[in-house]
């Protein structure tokens, strides 16, 4: 019996040893950490554009988990429509968006 007690912390170690973090936190029941190393895309981003009609500055917030995407916007100060063509990298990152004037 004494052998087995031995032998058992030793077994668990080398199981523990072969986790990776995502296996320890389930083990453990702990939610998973943000680690900004690993520098997965943020659903949101802000952007800095120009009202194409009145040329005033607008801070948008872009949702990028929806992918790449086209829809209409109406401008925070003269309150006319604008398209916003949203382009997404393969990451899923925010690679560009395109202001026009929508007519």
């Amino acid at each position: 019996m004494s052998a087995r007690k031995r032998s058992a912390p030793g077994a668990l170690a080398r199981r523990l040893a072969r986790l990776d973090p995502a296996q320890i936190d389930r083990l453990y029941g702990l939610e998973p950490v943000y680690e900004p190393s690993a520098r997965a895309p943020s659903a949101e981003e802000f952007v800095a554009i120009r009202c194409p009609w009145c040329g005033e500055r607008l801070d948008l917030r872009i949702d990028v988990s929806g992918g790449a995407r086209e829809y209409i916007e109406d401008c925070q100060v003269c309150c006319r429509p604008m398209e916003l063509a949203i382009e997404c990298a393969d990451s899923g990152a925010l690679r560009a968006v395109r202001v026009r004037r929508l007519e």
